[in-house]
């Protein structure tokens, strides 16, 4: 029993030090890129600290939120790159090797307004259409696995064919995040197509993480420990509402998280907060009189694998939570991206654009 549990230790530890790994990675000096990316919905940069860490530079970034922009640069580091508009508004896009786009899911999120005929829906399109003008090599798209059921599933057809009539071979699949060494259950779409002039279908990572595989799944202590002790404001003190108390939204320290969300008065309920029992369909109730608190926004970068949690120090509270909660998370992302360029292996060969990086695309 002693040796298994010695060995549970010595995976975690050794899966602390890969997370130390990527966040080394994202500090790598400019220069060492292996191509360029153009990144559109990039919100605070998520997909793009993914990209980084898999050697590849956004050089071109959108966003329609003001606030999003912002926390960008905080979280990133980086200035001039995201460009806040309406995507539907911009017709010149640099060139890159690499497109790879967020598109907001409110409209089929399980969490949003499920509303097929919401106008967000379609803001694949303006993806697709840059997809057309840049002409890049590849490209990844992330996505809520919503999209895949039923009564969404012509939206994903929809895509899918766009994407392969512009030249693309394409392959999805909805990855958990857990599976990747995050200590959060989240599970997303994602799209990746290569240009068919290739001859290439891109193969998804295998899971990383959980019963069988390399490493044990990596728990909410592991990841938030240090950051128990929240400070007062960087959470939301609001009462428990009936809705927030329809389902249960507590993990114990040694699970997984529920998934993070965008709404701060929804965000799961932190470790040490009572138990909550259920009272019937839709509704739950604590089990103590005692002190019970939502995550911290702190608390829910490192749980989404944001390196510096600390870099979300611009705008409001609120914001930095939604911000949070919309993106997707960079080591999941990285993942993806660190497959797909281990599958073009010769980027540096015959990519055309490195010594070319903001020429406008034709």
């Amino acid at each position: 029993m002693k040796n298994g549990r010695a060995c549970i230790q010595l995976h975690r530890m050794l899966s602390q030090i890969k997370l130390t790994k990527f966040n080394a990675s994202l500090k790598s000096l400019p220069g060492n890129e292996l191509c360029d990316a153009v990144s559109l919905f990039s919100g605070c940069g998520g997909s793009d600290l993914g990209l980084r860490a898999a050697g590849i530079r956004a050089v071109w970034a959108n966003d329609a939120n003001e606030s999003a922009c912002e926390l960008y640069e905080a979280v990133t580091g980086t200035k001039k790159i995201i460009q806040h508009g309406d995507i539907a508004k911009m017709s010149n896009f640099p060139k890159a090797e690499l497109l790879v786009g967020c598109y907001p899911c409110q409209g089929y999120s399980q969490g949003g307004r499920r509303n097929e005929d919401d106008a967000i829906n379609y803001l694949y399109q303006h993806f697709d259409r840059a997809l057309r003008k840049i002409l890049p090599r590849a490209f990844i798209v992330e996505n809520v696995d919503g999209m895949r059921f039923s009564h969404n599933e012509h939206l994903l057809r929809a895509q899918l064919t766009r994407f392969r009539s512009a030249g693309y071979t394409v392959n999805w699949r909805v990855l958990d995040a857990k599976d990747y060494g995050l200590a959060q259950d989240r599970k997303r779409l994602f799209i990746v197509g290569i240009r068919s002039s290739e001859r290439k279908r891109f193969s998804f990572p295998a899971e990383t993480h959980g019963p069988g595989r390399e490493n044990p799944y990596i728990n909410i202590k592991d990841r938030i420990w240090a950051l128990r002790k929240a400070p007062k404001n960087s959470y939301n003190e609001e009462p428990f509402h009936w809705y927030y108390l329809s389902r249960n939204r507590r993990r114990e320290w040694n699970q997984q998280s529920t998934c993070i969300v965008a709404h701060w008065r929804h965000v799961g309920l932190h470790p040490d907060s009572p138990p909550l029992r259920k009272l019937g369909t839709d509704r739950w109730a604590f089990t103590e009189e005692r002190f019970a608190r939502r995550f911290s926004y702190l608390e829910c970068a490192a749980l989404q694998g944001f390196p510096d949690p600390s870099a979300f120090s611009v705008r409001t509270v609120e914001e930095r939570f939604r911000a949070i909660g919309n993106a997707v998370p960079p080591p999941l992302f990285a993942n993806v991206a660190t497959a797909l360029v281990g599958q073009l292996a010769d980027w540096r060969i015959t990519l055309p654009f490195c010594d070319n990086r903001c020429s406008p695309a034709v």
